[in-house]
């Protein structure tokens, strides 16, 4: 057996769904039950593969002062929970940034804690044998050092990246030979349920937006 544990990095994951409303028709497929979406990968791995756990690495935006913002993300995470993925949250930080046309300053929030946490996840999980493969859904660069310690320390397991849909990186490509793409089909397969019931029987419906 295969035992398999996907780590998603969720704004990347949001980003190619994005692209996919743009580029697409405006099809758009934010209501993704993500659990069912790593099972229907797995026979991308081999016909042993099993999948083990979830992991989504995210953040909420409280810079842009909008609760509708956060319901909405808090409320797909309760969803995702459901389903017993685990959320491992991180936070944006303001910076302050200079225009090199107006040359005035202004402050920019960026992501930070996640691609740190995603590495620390990826060391755990094959320090403590918890799988035989591990799947990174994303297309950043900035894993790529995770990856090489992670290769070189735990040779005997498998590392490779999910590259979502209109998503690819080279390097990362050249690090974990089988790698794959996330097709299109993938995402539009396998939605939640409208609503989603949880344990307790909250019901938490589509928002209309997606």
């Amino acid at each position: 057996m295969n035992r398999v544990v996907f780590l998603i990095d969720g704004f990347n994951l949001y980003h190619s769904i994005l692209g996919i409303k743009y580029h697409h028709k405006g099809l758009l497929v934010k209501w993704l039950d993500i659990c069912s979406l790593c099972n229907s990968l797995l026979h991308n791995i081999d016909t042993t593969a099993t999948l083990e756990k979830v992991y989504y690495f995210s953040a909420y935006a409280y810079h842009l002062n909008d609760p509708g913002v956060i319901q909405r993300h808090s409320d797909y995470i309760k969803c995702l929970e459901s389903t017993g993925i685990e959320p491992i949250l991180g936070r944006f930080k303001p910076k302050t940034v200079n225009c090199t046309l107006c040359r005035r300053d202004f402050i920019k929030h960026e992501e930070k804690e996640t691609d740190v946490a995603i590495a620390a996840k990826l060391l755990e999980v094959l320090e403590k044998k918890e799988c035989e493969t591990v799947v990174l859904v994303t297309g950043d660069t900035d894993i790529v050092p995770a990856v090489k310690i992670a290769n070189s320390l735990f040779s005997n397991s498998l590392i490779l990246c999910a590259f979502p849909f209109g998503r690819k990186n080279r390097e990362l490509q050249q690090l974990a030979p089988r790698s794959f793409k996330i097709r299109l089909k993938s995402y539009v397969n396998n939605p939640f349920p409208n609503p989603v019931v949880l344990v307790d029987g909250t019901e938490i419906y589509k928002p209309a937006s997606w």
